[in-house]
This record gives C-alpha cells, sequence and structure tokens, in this order.
C-alpha cells in the first residue's frame, strides 16, 4: 500500500453472496499501515454508527488500517434485510476480506461488534490471514439476538416474516434468518479458532448479558484474554467508551501483528469523540 498524505476513507463496493453489492469503507493511516483489521458492525447497525467510526479512527491514529462494511440490507448495502441470515452473513464478511486483499492487503485482525462478533468468530478459521480476533458485546450464542423480538416469533414463523421494532427502528425480520440463527454451531466455530482472541464486554450491558463473554472466553484455546468495559452500554454510545475498546484493542493485538501498532498514539481514557 502507498503512503498518504494524511488519513482518509476509500470508498468500495464487493459483490455479496447474493449478487448484492455491499458497501464498504476503507481507512487509511498518514503512513504506512502496520496491519489492517476487518470491523463487522452490531446487528441492523452499519459501518456509519458513531461507535463504528470511532473504533476505526482511534486504530487508524495507532497505525491500523480498518475496513467497515455494511451487511446486505443495511446502510448504504443493497439488499433486503427480510432475506439475510447469519450465514449469509459470515460469507459476505469472508467476500470483503478476499477483495481487501486483492485490492491492498489481506485482513490482519477481525473486530465484531454484538451479532457481528459473533460473525467474525464464526468466520476467522476461513481467512488465512487473520492473526487475531477481537470481539465487543458478542453473543455466545447468535440465536440471542431473537429475543429482542421474541413477541413476533410466532408471526415469523407462520407467515415468513414479520415487522419488528428494533431500538428506534422498524424492521422486516424473515423466517430464514430465525431457522438459521438456531442452526449455527458457535461453540464449534470458538473451538475451531487457532489465532489469540480477546473478548470484551461491559459488566452492564442490558442487551448482551456478560455471562455471553465468559461462555465464548470458556470455549476459546489459547491464547485467549478477557477484558471489561467497564461502565459502557451495549453500543458503545456513552462518550469515551469506543475510543477506548479500539486502544485497548490495539495495544493488545500489538504482539500478535507485523510491526507495531503505536498505542503511544491513543488513549485509552474518556475523551469528547467517544
Amino acid at each position: 500500500m502507498h503512503a498518504l498524505s494524511g488519513p482518509r476513507t476509500e470508498e468500495f463496493t464487493v459483490e455479496g453472496v447474493d449478487g448484492n453489492r455491499l458497501a464498504a469503507y476503507l481507512d487509511l493511516p498518514a503512513a504506512e499501515p502496520v496491519a489492517l483489521a476487518l470491523f463487522a458492525h452490531c446487528f441492523t447497525g452499519s459501518a456509519a454508527l458513531p461507535s463504528a467510526t470511532r473504533i476505526a479512527d482511534t486504530l487508524v491514529a495507532a497505525g491500523i488500517a480498518v475496513v467497515r462494511f455494511d451487511f446486505a440490507g443495511l446502510g448504504e448495502s443493497e439488499g433486503d434485510f427480510a432475506d439475510s441470515t447469519f450465514t449469509s452473513d459470515c460469507m459476505n464478511l469472508v467476500r470483503v476480506a478476499t477483495a481487501v486483499s486483492e485490492s491492498h492487503r489481506p485482513p490482519d485482525l477481525l473486530i465484531g461488534h454484538s451479532l457481528g462478533g459473533a460473525a467474525v468468530l464464526a468466520a476467522a478459521s476461513r481467512i488465512r490471514s487473520v492473526r487475531a480476533v477481537a470481539t465487543i458485546g458478542a453473543p455466545y450464542d447468535p440465536h440471542h439476538v431473537t429475543h429482542l423480538f421474541d413477541d413476533a416469533l410466532e408471526q415469523i414463523r407462520s407467515e415468513g416474516q414479520a415487522e419488528v421494532k428494533l431500538g428506534p427502528r422498524t424492521m422486516t425480520v424473515g423466517r430464514d434468518l430465525v431457522e438459521d440463527l438456531a442452526s449455527v454451531d458457535q461453540r464449534a466455530a470458538i473451538a475451531e479458532l487457532s489465532v489469540p482472541i480477546l473478548v470484551m464486554h461491559s459488566p452492564e450491558d442490558a442487551t448482551v448479558d456478560i455471562h455471553n463473554a465468559q461462555s465464548i472466553y470458556r470455549d476459546a484455546g489459547m491464547p485467549k484474554s478477557f477484558l471489561a468495559l467497564d461502565g459502557a452500554d451495549h453500543l458503545l454510545l456513552r462518550s469515551g467508551h469506543a475510543a477506548r475498546a479500539a486502544a485497548l484493542v490495539a495495544v493488545w493485538a500489538e504482539k500478535y501483528l507485523d510491526g507495531s501498532a503505536r498505542p503511544d498514539l491513543i488513549s485509552p481514557g474518556p475523551g469528547p469523540a467517544g
């Protein structure tokens, strides 16, 4: 990758498994990056969420390039969210990794937030370049997210889909997603990991209980680490918490990456940018 005059973001698209164009963003530091991280956002979120951009900005300040992308049917990506499944999201994660490997460099680090964390755990073994994996507020069992729309499950199963309120948004959730989530063997995927893993979770997380982190840590092989994100909400929207999480990832991952991630350039403390 060529040296740049300053940090910048390049937009590109990747063809997803269903033929949809996925919107992706490559955040680059001013100098040649010491590593490249691939970031997977939370359930029904997007690469433009404040937590995602703050994590990317902090990692870029540490010399790590970051690829963010929108899962199909979300953000700027094509597709219908009602047609998406956890399996197709994992396959698209691998496709983005392949695309950036061909155009820039292979990903060294996978980072996933919430269900994106479950996705990177499931997909990591299919991305050979990966040297380390970090999860933030991830569910142990991807099927855990169905508790967010428990009241609509009967309608989804009988009618094929239903409108559900997820946070401030109303989304159409399809039967394929529910059935696919129930079929995932995440325990096997975690046990299959052959790279270091960092499990990060807030004890105050009201959406995904911290016991999920304990289960991920239990099933993962060595080397593995756990860090509590004290005081953080699930979406890392409180001031300073997204940047702190990214700073901790950079410091932890430094020994596993080519080069040095320059953790002295980032602060794990609270800040106005989040």
